[in-house]
């Protein structure tokens, strides 16, 4: 799943249109949401493919504010703090096997338990936590960079506006 955003009345090619996959999208639009948060509080479903977004004047303003953090260092200094707190998370317990390191056969293959009798109560190894019971917190998915708040920035100031769909 991903987010196309849509520019409404596009200056520049780089402003009809800007996609980020939800992994990409959700950091960014949070970024958006903290460090301006009068103007990306106008959106009230960022997070979703509903269509909302912003008229010029206000995608202009936030494509602005975006340029003029990268060039003050505020958008680097949020990458590094991003990555320092997501890198010092510790592992949690793994939601697929719920910590026991093994799944039931049986629960991954209910929809043929015709079919596959013999093996109801077989188990096998985690492949999400490799049987250790605990994995990565999904947090650890969702990137961030300074160039994507530049490619969005950039986005903004020639979009006319936008529609996040």
């Amino acid at each position: 799943m991903g987010m196309d955003v849509y520019g409404k009345s596009p200056k520049k090619k780089s402003g009809e249109y800007f996609r980020n996959n939800v992994w990409w999208w959700r950091p960014l639009w949070n970024y958006c949401e903290v460090l301006h948060p009068d103007i990306a509080g106008k959106v009230v479903d960022g997070h979703s493919n509903s269509g909302d977004g912003l008229e010029a004047e206000d995608a202009l303003k936030l494509g602005l504010l975006l340029k003029q953090d990268i060039e003050t260092g505020v958008t680097k200094k949020y990458s590094e703090d991003y990555e320092k707190y997501i890198n010092g998370l510790p592992l949690e317990t793994c939601s697929l096997c719920e910590g026991k390191g093994k799944i039931s056969v049986n629960a991954l293959t209910n929809f043929v338990d015709d079919i596959l009798t013999s093996s109801q109560n077989q188990e096998r190894q985690c492949g999400r936590c490799d049987g250790s019971g605990k994995s990565e917190p999904w947090v650890k998915s969702y990137p961030f960079s300074v160039d994507n708040v530049q490619e969005f920035a950039d986005f903004c100031i020639n979009s006319g506006g936008f529609s996040i769909c």
